[in-house]
């Protein structure tokens, strides 16, 4: 079992071009049909993957010469359809609810809550500066807003 280098790149590039077409296509707008589609075809690359890095491992071994660098490259592709799959598996299980969205960088889909993007790691919920100040400021505020005596009250004091 020999891989050209050719083969190599497009099979490492595959996955990108899978994660845009998955993010392109109107399984993120309620597409159900699509959805179960892109699972059950990312399934069986899973499986196919990992029964080919299975068998160049073996072929590796019954030849005791270990190509680590390749290796590493088969299991790299492996885990991102994986990272893929169960993506998608969860946007399948939050669909009925309407719960999922896509990164802003690299329009992979994610679930809601999801804080960081499984494909690129760009932060997905963005934290706002607390204003400290006027957070501590306001609610004493309101509170001698709501002590102070009533305007017609006031009149009688002065």
């Amino acid at each position: 079992m020999r891989i050209s280098r050719d083969e190599d790149r497009a099979a490492s590039a595959g996955p990108a071009r899978a994660a845009e077409a998955a993010a392109a296509s109107p399984t993120h707008q309620g597409g159900g049909p699509e959805l179960r589609r892109r699972r059950d075809a990312l399934a069986e690359q899973v499986t196919e993957l990992h029964w080919d890095l299975g068998g160049l491992a073996y072929e590796m071994a019954i030849r005791d010469h270990f190509r680590l660098d390749v290796l590493v490259r088969r299991a790299a592709v492996l885990q991102e359809r994986d990272a893929e799959l169960a993506e998608v598996e969860r946007l399948l299980r939050m669909e009925e609810q309407g719960i999922s969205g896509s990164c802003p960088s690299c329009s992979a889909p994610h679930s809601r809550g999801a804080v960081y993007c499984w494909q690129c790691g760009t932060t997905l919920m963005q934290r706002l500066p607390s204003d400290s100040a006027a957070a501590r400021d306001a609610p004493s505020a309101m509170m001698d807003a709501l002590l102070a005596p009533p305007d017609h009250l006031r009149d009688d004091e002065d």
